[in-house]
């Protein structure tokens, strides 16, 4: 990590295009347990990008359930308010213990094929059919899923129940057979380590989120280097470089994987 490099990292994002002409957008999926920071990243990320604090997903501080109910798209804009950034995000609601709550790991597959439509609200109790509304039956290549992201609070890594993290590997499981890249961040860092909450540069000298990072790659396979650790916006008034540069240094390497992925499609 560089510090200082936020306006290198930022001119990259930018600068980004899609080198394959026949995809318009790359596509990056989030999931995760509830309360992960999924949607605080989308809003991170945007708030970075507009250079000022913005709110488009809708976070819940208090509920101990997904409060994202509904599959999302996000969109960074760029310039006017009619052009945006060559890549979104798509919100997904959270996984949960019970088989009756949260989403669906079947769902999350469907998404990553892209025949979820956008706005479909997710019935915890079954999974989304054909039949359904919200069924998308013949998905272009930019519905589907380019880039799956797996969001885990730093402070959780030792509390996932054996549910969650099966759901997970399930998922990943079958990302891996779709060729769909993956990576995860590790949010909540400065509540996870005193070190990092007294200075967030001090995030890869903490051996504390070194374990909790080896301890996450562990339980669901994920390379050491495909994680990353970010700390969101939450109770900031104002943009910081540094937290900006986690955020932005997190994107990049979601990009260049989508690119990848794409340019083989």
């Amino acid at each position: 990590m560089q510090w200082g490099d936020k306006e290198r990292y930022l001119q990259y994002v930018k600068a980004y295009q899609p080198h394959n002409k026949k995809v318009k957008r790359l596509r990056i999926l989030l999931h995760g347990p509830v309360g992960a920071g999924k949607s605080s990243f989308i809003n991170s990320v945007n708030t970075i990008m507009q250079g000022r604090m913005t709110g488009a997903a809708l976070v819940d501080s208090a509920s101990v359930h997904s409060f994202t109910k509904k599959y999302t798209t996000y969109k960074i804009q760029k310039g006017n308010p009619r052009t945006f950034y060559p890549f979104i995000f798509n919100d997904i609601m959270g996984l949960e213990n019970n088989t009756n709550t949260g989403v669906r790991a079947e769902d999350i597959k469907l998404a990553m094929k892209g025949h979820v439509r956008d706005g479909y609200k997710f019935n915890p109790i079954s999974t989304l059919s054909k039949e359904d509304q919200g069924y998308n039956s013949c998905p272009t290549v930019d519905d589907k899923v380019h880039v799956l992201v797996c969001v885990i609070p730093a402070d959780g890594v030792s509390r996932l129940s054996d549910e969650v993290v099966g759901k997970m590997r399930d998922i990943r499981v079958a990302a891996s057979d779709m060729g769909i890249p993956q990576v995860a961040i590790l949010t909540k860092i400065d509540e996870a380590c005193p070190e990092v909450n007294k200075s967030i540069r001090n995030v890869y000298k903490s051996k504390l989120l070194k374990k909790k990072m080896e301890e996450f790659s562990s339980k669901l396979g994920i390379p050491m280097n495909r994680i990353f650790p970010v700390k969101n916006y939450s109770s900031e008034i104002s943009l910081d470089d540094d937290t900006d540069s986690l955020i932005l240094c997190a994107l990049r390497q979601m990009i260049d994987f989508g690119e990848d992925f794409r340019n083989r499609m």
